[in-house]
């Protein structure tokens, strides 16, 4: 206050008067210098309210600004600026009548004057003597009346009618500063609702259960309104009640009454808002309910929640405004929440019962002892129930029947079945098979049974599908198991390829006892899988999955390896195992190369569709490993383990280092009997290993368009690797720096590139051998 005063003319200080035109006109700039600090009126009022107290040489200066929100006034003192405003019935007290009125007013004795109130004292922290109070317009007419501004005790003397009309100049000086700040506080206000009702929009969206929905329904609803207590009345149209579920209160779980009981009942019935200001005085109130909860219910506002159809689906209650009474403002924010809660409710609710529904069809064919099978109009398994899973050997995963073609998944002996499907969906007449044999492998569970290809007698029914529009929904397989042993197909053919199974059971089975045997490992990984499954969301994710390892791992098995297992969006699979042979290295690194090409070949398809592309790392070691059955007596797997198989998934890994696709160690690299392009890439040390090992890039997935000039590139990358090893940095760059001027998505020669120049400030120590050590895995 002390730098507004030294603005302030000397005569217009305390203890003086503006008398001439001069001192007035500085004294009325001042004012507008003062309002000149910002927009917010928080900024304003104490630099203004200092002013006034300064120019009328009073002991404190009120502003009361009109909240049309709520039909009330608003009080801040020049005494109590950081205090929170206090609230006042725009008709009652003297600023009241002055706003009421839009006349001013000087009152010699505030005491005396029965329209005081004393209050104002208690806002103030002083006692009021004599008092001037001036309405603040927006224009000329009382229409425009925004509030009013008081100041109190003349500290000499009492106010005279020249102090009311200064008074009233400088308030209407600083009106217009005013409304400024007003219509300035009302933007802010609206973008604020604006926001938050985006946000709540965006929040509703995301949730599509009902439970998970109803809970944020009640907390937003809260957090809106600023109240103690929300409450979500759902109707339900077969009871004709309203009912609970969920409440920020545990007590209000699971509530239920009637449709028309109670001011929920009340607002559900007649579609309108019910505000009540005072809950105790209104007989609808139950007021049993807070006796039983120890909750204390002072106001409430109930709103329906209609449909777009106008179709009531419930009430939302609130209770207790946290600071005062509801105003217009909180029904119309209540109207635009419920508005938004009634398309999630509704999308939630349809959600359920078709949720509900498929259920009660899932529990059904599920509890049938014969086996069904439904087909989409092109011939793929949509749904197969348990029956149908253990009766084909592929209950352990399903997986494998959802989404194949019936030309595909009953081929061979069983391609009799497919030609019944056929005929059904090319004629749409039903089929029938009586006796019919299904070859499948069985997978005993009794221990110390043995495996053996098993065979089962079946009966079949297919008949079409098709709505009430007679259009085709595709056909309904029916198996009926009649053979009196009923056992599981063999583990075997979910990862290896029918001949390497046709082998393992003729040759005998103590080769899956456990061998220590040279075999070539595959580990294979999808890049950024976790930022692509968030994107694509869960049942995309699965979909994707299955076409990219059905695509995978039919190349796999087509050329005689064997799939271990998936890993999450990984796969470890291994060639030599359970028979070596001679060329395992090579038949390992053309599967991989052939699965680069098929990957570019599958993103090809997938971009047509405006699908997200899909990138792989591939990592190949060949070393001794232990292969067998491993596990419990009850579960067993067969697998390969030991620290070859380690080391393909640490190249794997190193894929993301070098930004390569497909790596291979030295040891798989001196077993090659063919010709490959390969580049040298580093001496690596991985994670959990002391012993270096020298790593290559397979580059024959690559043509000339992925990458041009490769086979300068893998020379340029030689010279460069070593002037590297001979600490040569500036020698060994420039071959980097071509080469990547020659393909400039050459992740090996950049990562080369920084290397150089980060040893040129840095040298390694002297004992340095070349060697990288990759920490991670």
């Amino acid at each position: 206050m002390g730098a507004g005063a030294a603005s302030v003319p000397a005569a217009a200080r305390p203890g003086t008067r503006c008398t001439s035109p001069l001192e007035r006109a500085n004294a009325l700039l001042e004012v507008t210098r003062r309002l000149a600090v910002g927009l917010r009126m928080a900024e304003m009022l104490p630099p203004l309210a200092a002013l006034f107290t300064e120019l009328l040489d009073v002991q404190c200066t009120i502003v009361f600004l009109y909240d049309a929100d709520r039909d009330e006034l608003r009080a801040w003192s020049s005494e109590r600026h950081e205090a929170p405003p206090a609230h006042f019935p725009k008709d009652q007290g003297i600023a009241g009548v002055s706003f009421t009125s839009d006349r001013s007013l000087l009152i010699p004795d505030a005491s005396a004057d029965p329209r005081f109130r004393p209050e104002v004292d208690l806002a103030t922290g002083i006692r009021t003597r004599n008092l001037l109070s001036v309405p603040l317009r927006s224009g000329h007419d009382a229409a425009a009346a925004i509030g009013v501004v008081q100041v109190l005790n003349k500290r000499s003397g009492d106010f005279d009618p020249d102090d009311l009309a200064w008074f009233e100049t400088l308030v209407r000086q600083a009106a217009s500063e005013f409304v400024k700040a007003l219509l300035y506080e009302e933007v802010l206000r609206t973008r604020r609702e604006d926001q938050r009702l985006f946000e709540v929009t965006t929040a509703l969206a995301r949730e599509i259960k009902l439970d998970p929905l109803l809970a944020i329904i009640m907390e937003t609803a809260g957090s809106i309104l600023e109240v103690e207590r929300a409450t979500l009345f759902l109707f339900d149209p077969r009871t004709n009640e309203l009912w609970t579920r969920v409440s920020q209160d545990s007590s209000m779980k699971d509530v239920r009454f009637p449709a028309d009981r109670g001011i929920a009942g009340a607002a559900f019935a007649s579609g309108r808002t019910v505000h009540i200001p005072d809950a105790y005085a209104d007989p609808r109130f139950n007021q049993e309910i807070d006796r039983q909860t120890g909750f204390r219910t002072r106001s409430i506002l109930c709103m329906p929640v209609l449909n777009k159809l106008g179709t009531g689906l419930g009430v939302l209650e609130v209770l207790n405004k946290v600071d005062g009474a509801f105003s217009p403002g909180d029904e119309r924010r209540l109207a635009a929440f419920c508005a938004q809660a009634a398309v999630a409710l509704e999308n939630a609710q349809l959600f359920e019962e078709v949720l509900r529904v498929k259920n009660y069809n899932e529990r059904i064919l599920q509890c049938l002892s014969n086996g069904v099978i439904t087909l989409d109009p092109e011939g793929r398994v949509v749904k197969a129930n348990e029956a149908a899973l253990k009766l084909l050997g592929l209950d352990a995963r399903p997986e494998a029947l959802l989404g194949r073609e019936a030309e595909s998944l009953f081929a061979g002996p069983n391609a009799w079945l497919a030609r019944a499907i056929a005929a059904v969906q090319a004629t749409g007449r039903p089929e029938s098979a009586l006796d019919a044999e299904l070859v499948r492998t069985w997978l005993p569970t009794e221990e110390g049974a043995t495996r053996r290809a098993h065979r089962a007698s079946v009966n079949l029914s297919a008949v079409p599908l098709a709505d009430p529009g007679a259009e085709r929904l595709g056909s309904l397989v029916v198996l009926e198991d009649v053979t009196r042993e009923k056992r599981l197909r063999s583990t075997m053919g979910r990862y290896m390829s029918k001949d390497l199974v046709d082998r393992l059971l003729s040759e005998g089975e103590d080769r899956l006892g456990g061998r220590l045997q040279k075999a070539s490992v595959i580990f294979t990984d999808i890049r950024d899988f976790t930022d692509l499954a968030e994107r694509l969301g869960p049942t995309r994710t699965v979909a994707l999955l299955n076409d990219y390892f059905t695509v995978m791992v039919d190349l796999l098995l087509s050329r005689g390896g064997l799939l271990d297992k998936f890993i999450g969006d990984a796969m470890l699979a291994v060639f030599g195992v359970p028979f070596a042979g001679p060329e395992d290295a090579d038949a390992a690194v053309r599967t991989a190369i052939e699965m680069l090409r098929a990957l570019r070949t599958f993103n090809a398809r997938r971009s047509a569709r405006g699908e997200t592309a899909v990138r792989m790392g591939i990592g190949i070691n060949t070393d001794d490993i232990l292969s067998g059955n491993i596990g419990s007596l009850k579960r067993m797997e067969f697998t390969v383990i030991g620290d070859g198989v380690n080391l393909a998934s640490r190249l794997e890994g190193a894929n993301k280092l070098y930004g390569t696709e497909l790596l291979i160690s030295e040891f798989t690299a001196k077993e090659l009997r063919g010709a490959y392009r390969l580049r040298e890439i580093d001496l690596l040390r991985v994670r959990g290993k002391t012993r270096p090992v020298k790593i290559f890039e397979v580059l024959d997935a690559f043509g000339a368009a992925e990458f041009p000039h490769l086979d300068q590139v893998i020379t340029l990358s030689a010279q460069g690797l070593s002037c590297y090893r001979q600490r040569a940095w500036r020698e060994a760059r420039e071959p980097f720096a071509r080469a990547l001027e020659l393909h400039p998505a050459d992740g090996v020669s950049r990562r080369y590139l920084e290397r150089c120049d980060e040893f040129a400030r840095r040298p390694p120590p002297e004992e340095w051998d070349g060697v990288w050590t990759m920490d991670q895995k």
